[in-house]
């Protein structure tokens, strides 16, 4: 209360005070430099722009002793460094008490249901999924009629990414599609990981064969980047057999390096015939 009313009494004296003072206004100082007073050519008596040029100083509002640090408004707390600072001692956490004497398993709520087992499951991911990437046999014949692939020649999944048929990020491996089959009318022979029931045929029509190869992650990479094991010194893996699981997919286990000529297909009455001859 006591507070209150000196803060009323000084704010209704010093009100009285400024209406009591008159100011007078005083006249406007003209702009004179530092310089020009100091110089003895000077006529005191006439303006600054009447004067001959004798130099004026100009003058920055930032002078380098104005610079400094880059300081922080708020200082980081310092924990467990004595009574004085407050944080001392017990450094915030309280006295005893499960929080006080240390860390706690992530996720752990205190004996209760964690969050993660109250949540429902959502969605399912299969752990042995393959993921290929397609190309169409229209984009084959596409580049070959360009003359970036020879159809002469064995056409592998290097070739179609050398040639940028296919992206880089090739996961494991390539599917042959039938979109564009209609513009293959010359035979070619491709190793691919699948292929569909469409493009086989639009291939095997033309007087071409596809065979489907298996490749693991390891062999996909030598198969791609044969420099990556050069460049640090080691050998080219062995061809990988496929599992059992995958062994109805495929009709042959891949070769390293990158083959250059295709494996003829041998029916069984053909081998039969030539095991007799």
């Amino acid at each position: 209360m006591i507070r209150r009313r000196l803060s009323s009494l000084l704010s209704t004296s010093l009100f009285n005070a400024k209406s009591t003072l008159s100011i007078a206004p005083q006249p406007p100082v003209p702009f004179r430099s530092q310089q020009s007073l100091q110089c003895p050519n000077v006529n005191q008596n006439k303006p600054f722009w009447n004067q001959p040029f004798v130099g004026v100083r100009s003058y920055s509002l930032l002078s380098l002793n104005d610079l400094r640090d880059k300081i922080p408004r708020k200082q980081k707390t310092r924990k467990g460094r004595g009574i004085g600072s407050g944080k001392g001692k017990t450094a915030g956490r309280g006295h005893k008490g499960q929080k006080a004497r240390g860390t706690m398993k992530f996720g752990f709520e205190g004996g209760q249901t964690p969050l993660r087992r109250r949540m429902p499951k959502r969605g399912f991911k299969n752990p042995f999924s393959l993921t290929f990437q397609p190309v169409g046999l229209g984009k084959i014949a596409y580049l070959i009629n360009a003359g970036k692939i020879d159809s002469h020649e064995l056409i592998t999944m290097k070739t179609l990414k050398d040639v940028g048929a296919i992206g880089k990020q090739i996961e494991d491996g390539v599917r042959l599609m039938g979109r564009g089959a209609e513009k293959i009318k010359w035979p070619v022979h491709l190793e691919v990981s699948r292929v569909t029931v469409r493009a086989k045929a639009a291939v095997e029509a033309a007087g071409g064969s596809v065979r489907k190869v298996h490749y693991n992650k390891l062999g996909l990479r030598a198969l791609l980047k044969p420099e990556w094991f050069e460049k640090k010194g080691r050998l080219l893996p062995r061809p990988a057999r496929p599992p059992p699981k995958l062994k109805d997919k495929v009709d042959s286990i891949g070769r390293l390096p990158a083959p250059t000529k295709p494996i003829p297909f041998f029916t069984e009455e053909g081998a039969a015939a030539s095991a007799s001859v």
